[in-house]
């Protein structure tokens, strides 16, 4: 389990971090989000040890950092954000100097680097310099040497960062699978990333905690959660729909934008749908789609933290 209380960092007199307080168990994937600056590489710098941390406690399975560093930081894989490698090595070369270091002997090594290489899938590019590989291939290399040694517990910073859609599928499914008996903490600043991978979203914003919920709970903070979008065939008759839809007593707002309407409910109950379905078969509509929203994580994701840095200040 990771324990952090009253987490503070200051760089002179800026505070990056201030009074950041969260548990993880085993199993959970929280996600750390924020706008750019708000703290999240700097908490992550603090739980595995680079950075000391100005106030606060932290305890990695039972280990203080500042107390016993190094037994908590063998109980931890990390991938800070970029990826660092030694460029001019093979991931073969540097796998096996990582897993040196981590105390393997020689027979130990070679099959802690076979069982990374196969979770990877870096088979094909074992023997190649790092500095040839893709982005998408460096990425895993900095996943396999975070996991080489079977860590309790998982940092990763920005693990998907610049990667291409299928490399990002791949990158996220394997997290997920990772995570089954470990802790896996990951910073990112792409949305979706929270629904597809998290258990827990953690918002920070100019240094301290906005939110702490499931990416579902965020979802339903979303004023558009529950509403339903209609996607029309052709435009002529949309001024006239709209002015029957307006007329459900269901129905907050319409908006229109284009052949697209977006009806925001009056109460996130569900109860929106049935209505406007049978509307659209009573007055025979023609329509090329008709769903329900779940949230929109990118309108809660901004009012969540400019509040949070309103009242920072």
């Amino acid at each position: 389990m990771i324990e952090v209380s009253n987490l503070q960092k200051y760089f002179g007199y800026l505070p990056a971090v201030d009074g950041v307080s969260f548990s993880v168990e085993p199993g959970e994937i929280l996600g750390f989000l924020g706008p750019n600056g708000a703290g999240k590489s700097t908490t992550m710098k603090m739980i595995t040890g680079f950075i000391t941390p100005t106030m606060g406690k932290i305890s990695v399975c039972g280990c203080d950092i500042e107390t016993d560093k190094l037994s908590a930081q063998r109980k931890m894989g990390y991938l800070p954000e970029g990826t660092p490698a030694y460029e001019e090595m093979t991931p073969r070369g540097f796998l096996g100097f990582i897993a040196e270091i981590r105390g393997y002997s020689k027979s130990e090594r070679a099959s802690r680097i076979g069982s990374v290489t196969e979770t990877m899938g870096l088979e094909s590019v074992l023997d190649q310099r790092i500095e040839t590989l893709s982005k998408g291939f460096k990425r895993r290399v900095g996943l396999a040497q975070a996991i080489i040694h079977d860590p309790k517990v998982l940092v990763l910073d920005e693990p998907t960062d610049g990667l291409d859609p299928n490399q990002k599928y791949q990158v996220r499914e394997m997290i997920r699978g990772l995570s089954r008996d470990k802790i896996v903490i990951i910073s990112t600043h792409i949305l979706e990333e929270v629904t597809a991978v998290c258990t827990r979203a953690v918002i920070l914003a100019s240094g301290k905690i906005v939110s702490d919920c499931t990416p579902r709970e965020l979802e339903e903070k979303s004023r558009y959660h529950q509403a339903v979008t209609l996607i029309f065939k052709s435009p002529e008759d949309i001024p006239a729909v709209v002015t029957k839809i307006q007329n459900l007593e269901l129905v907050k707002s319409v908006e229109e934008n284009g052949l697209e309407l977006l009806v925001v409910p009056e109460y996130k109950d569900g109860s929106l749908l049935p209505h406007i379905s049978s509307l659209v078969r009573e007055e025979g509509w023609q329509l090329a789609g008709l769903f329900q929203e779940k949230g929109r994580l990118d309108e809660v994701f901004r009012s969540i933290t400019e509040e949070g840095s309103h009242a920072g200040h």
